[in-house]
């Protein structure tokens, strides 16, 4: 008997290639399945991300094809966002997908796309596939907001922006001003009328898979189940799959960065990283620095170039470091450590010195110090982050975060200093309270992928609804 076959379908960008990867190696080494990804490229010709994608190639026992992507320039406002290109790329894919997999010698059972890809749902029925699923890398909240917008289009006048009561989610917590996602920012642009379409496509599926897991949004996944109107929007099955994470790599053992670590107590290193796109102005990475020496705590800060340089032309790591206040790096020798350069991220999260994450509050992110036990110092800075935020805070219980949100004001150095050392220090109480939900969540991430757990469950339910197991 042949072995089932799944289809992922990944949307430009290294960010989403790797979620879907991720997924896709998950499936393949639990359910035994062969797993096939078409990776849809950019358009640049960037060497980088053809060298990532053989990288990723290279580590999974999933086959990965590259999908050269489509012009769409004549669909597009030359000012069009990041996320309004990739929407309507992946939608303008449709032929090239269907082509690829009627060219495919072993023909999937599933196409799973994620929530940028939904409008390649249709090829999946063009092709006579048996089932179509979205794949949700963030977590249940988010994916909520995102099929509920719709209703929300209908029913809200004006603008998100100025709204004076939080908007009413069925079955969670409401979506104030300071969690709005970007792409509610404004109603006018494009990006937020693909969202809705995005949020109407959702439920055209035959089920989604959301990387979270049923101890750490319980309340949330029961809205989706039980009869109400979240479940009247969504409309199918909801399959909490989480957590699902990049795992551990080799990694040099005389990399500077672990022979500073190995010295360092346990749980004493703060670790600052805002992820590929988390360039700070200049001011504020002067008060960040400030903030991080007041704090006495050690830390890793790796540290990217301040957006007033990103025109410059030179990648010199000496521009890098002359955005720090002058005798920093002097001051906090021995203390802290500035990298400016790719760090291993997880491996770092794994040291036993960590003990707390600054950090922009990606999912994956979060998930990938969740999964270590580590507390985060929040500092959201773009799309659903600021979402992630008040999740973490309000609801999980992991993490403290900055009084106003740092993609609209500077945050001071006397603020920093408080916040790290909040989730740092040994003696300080709401810290130790924080430290201990964070010990709590690692140990129910690791029970829900036990044999048995919520994750391997609804996996293997979600596996055989679409016989890919018996």
């Amino acid at each position: 008997m042949d072995q089932p076959h799944a289809l992922l379908v990944a949307s430009p960008g290294l960010g989403h290639l790797i979620p879907i990867l991720e997924l896709g190696n998950r499936l393949s080494s639990v359910l035994n399945i062969h797993v096939t990804i078409l990776a849809v490229t950019s358009g640049s010709s960037s060497p980088t991300e053809t060298e990532a994608i053989r990288a990723a190639a290279a580590r999974t026992a999933c086959e990965i094809t590259e999908l050269p992507s489509v012009d769409i320039d004549n669909l597009v406002e030359p000012d069009a966002t990041v996320a309004t290109k990739i929407v309507v790329k992946m939608r303008a894919m449709k032929s090239k997908v269907r082509d690829a997999v009627e060219s495919m010698k072993r023909k999937p059972t599933v196409m799973i796309v994620d929530f940028f890809g939904t409008g390649l749902m249709c090829a999946a029925d063009d092709v006579g596939l048996t089932a179509k699923y979205v794949y949700i890398p963030s977590h249940a909240w988010f994916l909520a907001v995102m099929v509920y917008l719709p209703v929300l289009d209908t029913v809200v006048e004006g603008e998100y922006v100025d709204i004076k009561e939080p908007l009413k989610i069925p079955g969670c917590k409401p979506v104030g001003r300071k969690e709005l996602m970007e792409t509610m920012l404004d109603r006018s642009d494009q990006q937020y009328k693909e969202c809705v379409r995005v949020g109407l496509e959702v439920p055209m599926s035959d089920g989604v898979l959301v990387n979270t897991w049923e101890e750490l949004q319980g309340n949330t996944l029961a809205a989706f189940r039980e009869d109400g109107e979240l479940n009247r929007v969504m409309k199918v099955l909801v399959y909490p799959i989480g957590p699902i994470v990049r795992t551990s790599g080799h990694v040099e053992k005389l990399n500077s960065i672990f022979e500073w670590l190995d010295k360092q107590g346990e749980r004493s290193v703060l670790y600052v990283c805002l992820g590929s796109g988390g360039t700070l102005t200049f001011e504020q990475t002067v008060e960040l620095a400030w903030g991080l020496e007041l704090s006495g705590q050690r830390f890793v800060w790796v540290l990217r170039r301040p957006a007033s340089y990103l025109g410059a032309s030179s990648s010199d790591d000496d521009q890098v470091i002359t955005s720090l206040p002058d005798g920093f790096l002097d001051r906090t020798c021995g203390v802290g450590l500035v990298v400016t350069q790719w760090a291993p991220q997880v491996e770092i999260l794994s040291h036993r010195s960590i003990g707390g994450f600054l950090s922009h509050c990606g999912w994956s992110s979060v998930l990938e110090s969740l999964t270590k036990g580590v507390p985060i110092v929040a500092w959201p800075l773009y799309a659903e982050q600021w979402m992630n935020a008040t999740l973490l805070t309000e609801e999980i219980g992991v993490a403290v975060r900055t009084l106003e949100l740092p993609s609209e004001k500077v945050i001071g150095r006397e603020e920093v200093a408080s916040l790290v050392r909040k989730i740092v220090a040994e003696e300080d109480e709401e810290g130790q309270e924080i430290r201990a939900k964070a010990e709590e969540v690692r140990v129910s991430s690791e029970r829900a992928w036990s044999q048995g757990g919520s994750s391997y469950n609804s996996l293997f339910e979600w596996a055989k609804r679409c016989y890919l197991v018996s």
